[in-house]
């Protein structure tokens, strides 16, 4: 961009705009509150900024026109005007307490069990921010769309991935083996070396980054050769499980509600999952996002100190 373009105010834009909206300079400078001189002169400062004519000045009472040039920047006007507008509006919804959208990032197990409750201590305190969710089984397509501006925040698993990201840890997740009553692991003393079991076959979760996958976890790359299904859905895992399609490998707070006919047992050389919240660090947080994150703080507080008091062992 040379040192002209990049004196370019967003002035000549509107004022450009108004002149087509209507029609001509005089009336753009009566809807604008300037003189008809000043809408001239910043017509023209316009044109030797970009060394082109934008307008035609009509005259023999021809309308006014748009040049080639002067269509091309009508297009980045209309952007701007809009882009104008949307401020302006958001900045009068801050101000009366109405502001808009807080976007937020979950996959299952959190949506099922840990967003719920934050949303709504959340939504106590805002109830006029519109909280927008979006479900990905991967945290880490999740923690793209932080880095595109598509989220604001966004549940985590940890390690994170490289990126511009900031990160709050909120809870720890131990991971379970979920068996049928008849399998031959139901009645295994815990905890349970697979290895003891080298005939059980096994499902766990698809579409996760690879850190995050049951042999990662396990520290078992030849545990993949075991698995003989692999869901995006728990309820599917579990429902699979208790008919004895294998041993699921899934985190306790997956679990939910009881499902009946199974043993829920604990995994050997296996750490918790790290669940977290992460933004973008470069954005400041608003006064929502951070409220939403203390939320998720206080709940994860909460659901962990129940897994910690709570029922093990079989099910059903």
């Amino acid at each position: 961009m040379t040192q002209l373009w990049a004196r370019l105010d967003i002035r000549h834009f509107v004022t450009l705009a108004e002149v087509v909206r209507t029609g001509s300079f005089t009336a753009a400078a009566e809807s604008l509150g300037y003189t008809q001189s000043a809408v001239s002169q910043q017509i023209v400062r316009l044109e030797t900024l970009i060394n082109h004519q934008v307008v035609n000045r009509s005259s023999g009472g021809r309308a006014l026109s748009l040049t080639p040039a002067g269509r091309v920047l009508m297009q980045h006007a209309d952007t701007l005007t809009m882009t104008l507008q949307q401020i302006a509006a958001d900045v009068a919804a801050l101000s009366d307490g109405t502001a808009g959208v807080l976007r937020v990032g979950c996959y299952e197990s959190v949506g099922a069990h840990l967003l719920p409750p934050a949303l709504a201590a959340f939504r106590r305190d805002f109830p006029k921010i519109q909280v927008k969710l979006t479900e990905l089984p991967d945290d880490g397509d999740l923690l793209d769309q932080v880095q595109q501006d598509d989220l604001d925040l966004t549940f985590v698993v940890f390690p994170l991935t490289e990126g511009p990201f900031a990160a709050r840890a909120l809870l720890e997740d131990p991971y379970v083996l979920v068996a049928a009553e008849d399998s031959p692991m139901a009645n295994a003393i815990e905890p349970v070396v697979l290895d003891d079991y080298p005939d059980v076959a096994l499902t766990t979760y698809a579409d996760l980054r690879p850190v995050h996958s049951m042999e990662s976890r396990l520290g078992r790359p030849g545990y993949a050769d075991r698995v003989v299904f692999r869901s995006n859905s728990t309820a599917t895992l579990l429902s699979l499980a208790a008919q004895n399609y294998g041993v699921a490998f899934v985190p306790r707070m997956a679990l939910g509600p009881c499902t009946t006919g199974i043993r829920v047992l604990e995994p050997a050389r296996v750490s918790p999952r790290v669940i977290g919240i992460a933004w973008h660090r470069h954005r400041p947080l608003s006064d929502a996002a951070a409220a939403f994150i203390e939320a998720a703080a206080a709940v994860a507080c909460e659901v962990e100190a129940r897994a910690q008091g709570g029922p093990r062992g079989r099910h059903g």
